[in-house]
């Protein structure tokens, strides 16, 4: 992705604390000077706005102003991130995203923004693997009797998402491509509860999805999880093997970030990046943030940017051999 984009990133994570009060500029320096708002690009409930809410008073308290969430949701995320992106990028205005962010961008065919030039990386907050679903009735117990299955029987099975463009079929499209062109129907729904019922109901076989909407009702035994989207085994669902297993190098995960307004000064983004990654060390932090199916993963404003620009490159490339397209 766009060198501009990946230096100015890196020249904010070097930028020496020793400069830091000489080379920010006074409101910098005085920073922040009244509260800050948080906008989530989607309704209350969701694992953006649960995330928003879970830190946002500690990350208050430790810039000694309130965190105020502000729910804009609207086109995929489109509404929200579109007002961030023409916000005062004085750190006063910032945004949760998820790996969506990416998504829709690679899907959509036009959005009112630009991910990398109209937007600042601040921190990395979490990640987390997907779960692997299947119907109780079908015969495969770990994601290597999957593959093995599906490849013996081309085009007999179907797997479910919650839409076009979503992050089902993203990961089963990527887990289809990387095991060398898996031949299983894409079934979308217009959401994941009729995703999910129509796997119970045996009309679709596989469903690869969160953690929150899978373990529920794996609990009750309406359907089986098989495995985890991570490289290596993870907390979220540590009994389950990884699909890398069967397919080496297969990972797909989930990940929540906040960004700022292009502009944003580096010594705000420094001093944001610190008191974010203090807060997401504490233990009540990252207990709160893994019973929501995510692990804390502070980072650098650099990488996170490395890692929008890979993700992008990747998914891009995904969506056009697979022909993904959001509807």
């Amino acid at each position: 992705m766009p060198a501009h984009f990946l230096a100015r990133a890196a020249r904010t994570a070097a930028l020496p604390l020793a400069l830091f009060a000489m080379a920010a500029p006074a409101a910098a320096q005085a920073y922040p000077q009244g509260p800050i708002t948080l906008v989530v690009p989607f309704p209350p409930g969701g694992s953006n706005d649960l995330f928003a809410r879970h830190m946002s008073k500690d990350l208050g308290d430790a810039l000694g102003q309130p965190i105020v969430i502000e729910n804009r949701p609207g086109a995929g995320g489109t509404m929200g991130a579109a007002l961030v992106s023409r916000a005062q990028p004085d750190g006063h205005t910032l945004m949760l995203v998820s790996s969506t962010f990416v998504t829709n961008a690679v899907t959509q065919a036009s959005t009112p923004f630009d991910i990398f030039k109209d937007f600042t990386p601040v921190a990395l907050l979490a990640k987390a693997p997907l779960i692997v679903t299947v119907n109780n009735d079908f015969p495969v117990r770990n994601p290597s009797e999957l593959v093995a299955l599906i490849r013996k029987n081309p085009g007999r099975y179907n797997y479910a998402s919650a839409g076009p463009g979503s992050l089902n079929q993203f990961s089963m499209e990527l887990l289809k491509s990387q095991a060398g062109g898996l031949d299983i129907t894409h079934v979308p729904y217009r959401g994941g509860g009729p995703a999910v019922n129509d796997m119970i109901g045996n009309r679709t076989q596989v469903y690869i999805t969160s953690a929150p909407a899978a373990l529920p009702t794996v609990r009750t035994g309406k359907i089986k999880a098989i495995g985890v989207t991570s490289l290596a085994p993870s907390p979220i669902a540590p009994d389950l093997p990884t699909v890398a297993s069967a397919v080496p190098g297969y990972e797909y995960q989930s990940w929540w970030a906040i960004l700022g307004p292009a502009g944003t000064p580096a010594p705000v983004v420094e001093k944001l990046n610190a008191a974010i990654n203090a807060v997401m060390t504490t233990p009540q932090i990252r207990e709160s943030f893994l019973r929501e199916g995510a692990q804390a993963t502070p980072g650098t404003p650099a990488e996170l940017a490395q890692l929008l620009s890979s993700e992008f490159a990747r998914f891009k490339k995904l969506a056009q051999d697979q022909h993904i397209v959001a509807q």
